[in-house]
């Protein structure tokens, strides 16, 4: 019982840390959405499943 509790809490701490930087925020946006931003993420250079672009292309990761 005490871990499932402790699991909670811990899952409504990082719940709300997400929400609390959507709410300061301004747009309430992410920046940095897009996979092909990362170079860890993107070692290829493929393009972004999301917007379409190269790492060498994008500016922002916004939908079209």
């Amino acid at each position: 019982m005490k871990l499932i509790l402790i699991t909670l809490i811990l899952l409504g701490l990082g719940i709300a840390g997400i929400a609390i930087k959507l709410w300061t925020k301004k747009g309430g946006k992410f920046a940095g959405t897009c996979a092909s931003q990362n170079p860890l993420l993107n070692k290829n250079g493929e393009p972004c499943g999301f917007c379409g672009k190269t790492p060498d292309q994008v500016n922002n990761c916004e939908e079209i």
